[in-house]
């Protein structure tokens, strides 16, 4: 399994794990949950490859980053991280390519943020108010200690449902690429922060508070969805290229949520057209 990170940065007293490849025009790739940079290793070289320099990281909480017990890790800590990162990089404008949760946080910036921003590019995200699922509301509402400390073997079991649900070709999650996702979030330590640092975290008021703040983003946007998704199904793409001036809609057949999982080839040569040449 390639590993795409390769270095870290200390932020606010936290370790983010990061990795940064190539050089030429700068992407920043932002994953989401129940995941971690690892979602961005097949479509990492081939932007490499088009001249593109990648930077990407672990939120904090997830994957390699530091697991903080003190410290929270919302979309609106995780967009500080993003900040600082951009700041360490030395990135004073970059084009943003964000995936699930990650593009709440990276809406949220383009909202906030604008003129650190070459182009945002959208794929498969939370917005509204169309996440957590009925069933992540209930476990956060009603069971989520419980849930935390189910035993190890049924959380294994429960994880790998949810995630094979991800992709549209379900071979696709399984060997180590099923392993490289539960690591993180099963076991001792895995377990129990997945629900501290990713699942009591999953709170639509972050992306509600600025729907109506949508129509004044004013970078060059495109939105990239499976078609299969069973987590955010496309009727929320179609929503936010309507809402969004300008952006341009890429639907993919045969793919679920994890659009890098099941077509990553279509991903980046979306994302490379897009960042040579992102106006509307």
């Amino acid at each position: 399994m390639k590993n795409v990170l390769n270095d870290h940065v200390v932020v606010d007293g936290h370790r983010i794990a990061t990795g940064r490849h190539g050089q030429g025009t700068p992407v920043v790739l932002i994953h989401g949950t129940p995941a971690h940079a690892v979602i961005w290793r097949a479509v990492t070289p081939r932007l490499v490859e088009a001249g593109c320099q990648v930077h990407l990281f672990d939120l904090l909480g997830y994957g390699k980053s530091e697991r903080p017990t003190a410290y929270g890790t919302s979309v609106a800590a995780q967009g500080r991280v993003l900040e600082a990162l951009l700041d360490r990089w030395d990135l004073k404008t970059v084009h943003l390519v964000a995936h699930d949760i990650g593009g709440a946080v990276a809406l949220r910036y383009a909202v906030t943020r604008p003129e650190r921003l070459l182009s945002l590019t959208l794929i498969d995200t939370v917005s509204y108010d169309s996440w957590p699922s009925e069933t992540w509301r209930k476990i956060i509402s009603d069971h989520l200690e419980k849930f935390a400390a189910v035993p190890a073997g049924e959380m294994r079991e429960l994880l790998t449902r949810q995630l094979k649900m991800a992709v549209h070709d379900e071979s696709r999650m399984s060997g180590e690429v099923l392993e490289a996702y539960l690591e993180p979030i099963t076991g001792a330590i895995g377990q129990p922060s997945f629900f501290l640092h990713q699942v009591s975290h999953y709170d639509s008021r972050y992306t509600e508070e600025i729907s109506g703040r949508l129509g004044a983003i004013n970078v060059p946007v495109q939105i990239i969805w499976g078609m299969e998704d069973r987590w955010q199904p496309v009727s929320w793409a179609h929503r936010l290229a309507k809402d969004i001036p300008g952006a341009r809609l890429h639907l993919v057949p045969d793919a679920g949520h994890f659009l890098m999982e099941d077509a990553p080839e279509t991903v980046a040569d979306l994302v490379n057209h897009f960042v040579r040449e992102p106006r509307r």
